[in-house]
């Protein structure tokens, strides 16, 4: 059975190429954002991840200081 499945499957650059005919296709029906939509959205990441970042490097130097009084002097 399983040599019968096999050899109905077509070869390989026939399933290559109907698989790019299908993706171009639905990449074709896609509804692409503006490039102003892009940078808005892009600046809103940025922003965030700035913000997160900021937050981050606080709470480390926070601890970081706490450990350095609780050490023993040297």
């Amino acid at each position: 059975m399983a040599a019968q499945a096999k050899a109905k499957k077509p070869n390989l650059f026939k399933r290559l190429g109907s698989f790019f005919v299908k993706s171009w296709s639905e990449l074709k029906k896609v509804s692409w954002p503006s490039f102003k939509t892009v940078l808005k959205n892009t600046g809103i990441v940025l922003l965030v991840v700035l913000f997160f970042a900021v937050i981050i490097f606080g709470v480390d130097a926070l601890f970081a200081w706490l450990v350095s009084l609780m050490s023993p002097a040297s």
